[in-house]
């Protein structure tokens, strides 16, 4: 007899490749950020930030795509993947975050793409008026994500719009029950309600569901107070590098409201992609058009033969590294 989850056993694209190396980017605070590093190290550079409890893994495929051609840099948000949680958290330390990647990973003045995803999205946009994010920053990539009024605007519930929704939104996000480590039948089909279109396949919600299990509860529940007050208007303002928008119309955790939003607001949006049927992973739901915009924003906005290094190593200060080889 044939078992069910035969055809998921292997996640093909969505496998996180080995990165060729590792280091820890130190934060404003002290807190340790784990960074994978993937590709040429002399290539042009691209960043990736993931979302609510999720970890570099949730960019496997990106980074399969890319990495043939760009300098992919990957890093694990505080509390995630291989960050350890360092309180406080909030929009601030997103923003010292990604500033501490950049300058651990990127020489002075050097150029890169930086696409987040969710939560990523809303660093880019914490960290837009940063004096690190803007040496670094070229052009960036908002995927499924949004600038405030997450929860009332959450879908997740299937009812109308108002105070019951929200208050019964928030407290399922902020929910203190543990999710455990492996994914159960129960639990695959929540995460493609919650978080997928109805179109995505048992590949892609088993990707998703693992990386959502693997999210510690104290992390989760963390972070979603964080989202549950968000306010990123004035960081949307100061985004001024040129800036693409996706999102996916069958999205629940950040509807298509945010991204039009998003598009309508931002000083330098080149445009606003609405992905029929896609929910709010879209580098997993639609992996070959998060890719492409990526690249697009690259060719346009990089200079080939972009060169590596530049890491500030003063033991207590931002940006420096622990690495070690892959």
């Amino acid at each position: 007899m044939s078992n069910p989850l035969d055809h998921i056993r292997t996640l093909g694209r969505y496998q996180p490749p080995p990165p060729s190396r590792e280091l820890t980017a130190v934060s404003a605070d002290g807190a340790g950020i784990s960074v994978e590093v993937h590709g040429p190290q002399d290539a042009p550079a691209v960043v990736l930030a993931h979302g609510w409890t999720c970890s570099v893994a949730f960019w496997a495929a990106q980074i399969r795509a890319l990495s043939d051609r760009f300098r992919v840099i990957a890093y694990d948000q505080r509390g995630h993947g291989g960050s350890p949680l360092h309180a406080p958290v909030g929009t601030g330390k997103l923003a010292d975050d990604l500033e501490a990647v950049l300058a651990a990973t990127l020489a002075p003045g050097e150029k890169a793409v930086i696409a987040g995803h969710s939560m990523g999205g809303m660093t880019i946009m914490a960290a837009a008026g940063r004096p690190g994010f803007r040496e670094h920053a070229a052009a960036a990539l908002l995927c499924s994500t949004g600038a405030h009024t997450l929860v009332p605007e959450s879908t997740v519930l299937p009812i109308g719009r108002g105070a019951v929704r929200t208050w019964i939104t928030g407290q399922i996000l902020s929910s203190p029950l543990p999710i455990g480590g492996r994914p159960s039948g129960i639990s695959r089909k929540a995460v493609k309600y919650g978080t997928m279109g109805p179109g995505s396949t048992p590949q892609m919600v088993e990707a998703c569901a693992r990386v959502i299990h693997a999210c510690p509860t104290r992390t989760r529940r963390a972070w979603s107070h964080v989202l549950s007050s968000l306010e990123l208007s004035e960081g949307v303002r100061r985004l001024d590098v040129p800036t693409e928008v996706i999102v996916g119309t069958a999205d629940r955790l950040t509807p298509p409201v945010h991204a039009r939003n998003l598009a309508g607001e931002l000083p330098d949006c080149l445009g606003l992609t609405e992905l029929p049927g896609i929910g709010h992973m879209t580098p997993v739901e639609a992996p070959d058009v998060v890719t492409d915009r990526i690249t697009s924003l690259a060719a346009a906005h990089l200079t080939p033969g972009t060169t590596a290094g530049g890491k500030n190593e003063k033991p207590g200060e931002p940006g420096m590294t622990k690495e070690n080889a892959a």
